[in-house]
C-alpha cells in the first residue's frame, strides 16, 4: 500500500482511531502528534504513569511506546500493560531509536506487535497502525468466524523476529504455524499438513534448497505449494528454487500486501488442482 493510499484510507475511516503515544521527550510527542493528527486522535503521554491515567479514561486502538525512558522504560511498561486484563489486548508498537537486533527481538518477545525505528517515514507508521488495527475494526460476526476454517501456513525461518513479523502480517487470513529450526520441518509435517509453506533460504543446518528436496521427495507432501523467502534474490538462486519445485519466491524485506496476495494465489491454485 503506497503512502497516498494510506492517507486516503485513514482520512476516509468513519471512526478516527485513538492512539496513545508514550515518550519522555517533549519534542518527540509534539512531532508525532503533528504528523498523525490528520488521521488519528493522538493522546501524548510523557511517562508510564501518565499512560495508565489516560487508559482509565479512554480505550485506545493502539499504543505507540518508546523504549528509552527514565524510571520505567518501555520494556517494563509493556509488561505492565500485558499483565492487566483490561488492557492486555491493546496492540503495542515500539517506536524507538534502538535499532540493534537484540532490542527488536526483546520488544517483540514481550508482546509488541511491531517495532519501528526512529527516524521514521510517516507513511510507514500509518501503514503499521492500519495493519494492526484493521482486524479490530473489520471483524467478522462470531458465527461466521466459528464456521469458517482458515487455510494454514507453515513459516520456517531461523530468525524469531522475522517469524513474528510474518505471523502478524498474515494471521488475519490464515492459521499460522512457525518453526525456527529447519531440521524439525519433516517431523512437523507428520503431525500437520499445511496448505502452504513459506521457507527461508539462508538457515543453519538445512537451508531452503535442502528442505525443498526433502519435502518434495515425500509423496504425501510433494504437492504442498512452497514459497521461498530470500534476502538475496539473485536470478540464479530464484531459478534454482523454481527448478527444485518452489511455486514462487518473495524477496525480503517483504510487502504485506504482496505476501498475502501470493499466499492466496497459490493456495487457491493448489485447491483447484485437487478438485480437477
Amino acid at each position: 500500500m503506497e503512502g497516498s493510499e494510506l492517507v486516503q484510507t485513514a482520512e476516509n475511516d468513519i471512526e478516527r482511531l485513538k492512539i496513545i503515544y508514550v515518550d519522555d521527550v517533549q519534542c518527540s510527542l509534539v512531532s508525532v502528534k503533528k504528523r498523525l493528527k490528520g488521521y488519528y486522535e493522538v493522546y501524548p503521554a510523557e511517562s508510564t504513569l501518565m499512560l495508565f491515567k489516560i487508559l482509565e479514561k479512554i480505550r485506545p486502538h493502539l499504543i505507540l511506546l518508546d523504549v528509552n525512558m527514565p524510571g520505567i522504560d518501555g520494556y517494563k511498561t509493556i509488561k505492565s500493560i500485558k499483565a492487566d486484563e483490561r488492557f492486555k489486548d491493546i496492540p503495542v508498537v515500539f517506536l524507538t531509536s534502538n535499532s540493534d537486533k537484540e532490542s527488536v527481538i526483546k520488544g517483540l518477545s514481550l508482546g509488541a506487535v511491531d517495532y519501528i525505528i526512529k527516524p521514521f517515514i510517516t507513511a510507514k507508521l500509518i501503514e503499521c497502525i492500519e495493519k494492526h488495527t484493521f482486524s479490530n475494526r473489520h471483524q467478522k460476526p462470531v458465527q461466521a468466524m466459528e464456521s469458517e476454517s482458515k487455510p494454514s501456513v507453515l513459516v520456517v525461518d531461523d530468525v524469531p523476529s522475522t517469524l513474528k513479523a510474518i505471523e502478524l502480517a498474515i494471521n488475519t487470513n490464515y492459521e499460522v504455524y512457525t518453526l525456527s529450526k529447519p531440521e524439525c520441518v519433516i517431523d512437523f509435517l507428520k503431525e500437520r499438513k499445511p496448505d502452504l509453506i513459506l521457507l527461508d533460504y539462508l538457515m543453519p543446518v538445512l537451508n531452503g534448497f535442502d528442505l525443498i528436496l526433502m519435502i518434495k521427495a515425500i509423496s504425501d507432501f510433494k504437492n504442498i505449494p512452497i514459497i521461498m523467502l530470500t534476502s538475496e534474490g539473485t536470478l540464479p538462486q530464484l531459478n534454482e528454487a523454481i527448478s527444485l519445485g518452489a511455486a514462487d519466491f518473495i524477496v525480503k524485506p517483504f510487502k504485506t500486501i504482496e505476501l498475502n496476495e501470493k499466499i492466496d494465489k497459490h493456495i487457491k491454485l493448489s485447491m483447484a488442482n485437487k478438485i480437477s
